[in-house]
């Protein structure tokens, strides 16, 4: 690599908005309730921790992370996709995320990981998956570390709300 006065300079903020782009999974914990998911309507969901896996390719990048945790701190607008539903009910906790930084579609991939119970329809709209949102009665940080890892994506795992808080 060219280092020094001859070295190719990067243009632009480049290198940095494509490190900003990813994938993520948002980790909710709940009581079993139902809860109202726009055009899927009234779904029942199960006690215990719901994964939900999303895209970040888009020109947000991975600020759509924080539009999350910003809804789910605030919930102070309109749902816009089928997250946002649970962002916004009050059952719902957003205990955690887990993202990395990639400009592969990983999104399907990663839900073929994770698979298991799942609420049908759920976050997929726009592919050909069952769900992008699986349910688990534990804590299921640790398998999602492993499934981000079998991918070859470098994890970063982020606290949201903790039983102390």
């Amino acid at each position: 690599m060219k280092t020094g006065a001859g070295a190719s300079q990067p243009h632009g903020n480049s290198c940095r908005a494509i490190m900003d782009k990813g994938i993520y999974t948002l980790v909710f914990r709940n009581p079993a309730c139902t809860v109202r998911i726009g055009a899927l309507g009234e779904i029942a969901f199960p006690a215990g921790w719901h994964i939900y896996i999303g895209s970040a390719l888009g020109s947000g990048g991975l600020k759509r992370l924080d539009r999350h945790i910003t809804l789910f701190r605030n919930r102070d607008k309109r749902p816009k996709w089928h997250v946002d539903y649970l962002l916004l009910a009050p059952e719902f906790t957003l205990a955690g995320a887990v993202s990395a930084s990639t400009t592969e579609p990983f999104e399907c991939g990663l839900a073929r990981k994770l698979g298991g119970q799942s609420i049908p329809g759920f976050g997929c709209s726009d592919c050909s998956c069952t769900s992008h949102l699986f349910f688990r009665k534990r804590v299921p940080l640790y398998e999602i570390e492993v499934a981000f890892r079998s991918l070859d994506l470098v994890p970063t795992i982020k606290t949201i709300i903790t039983d102390d808080t």
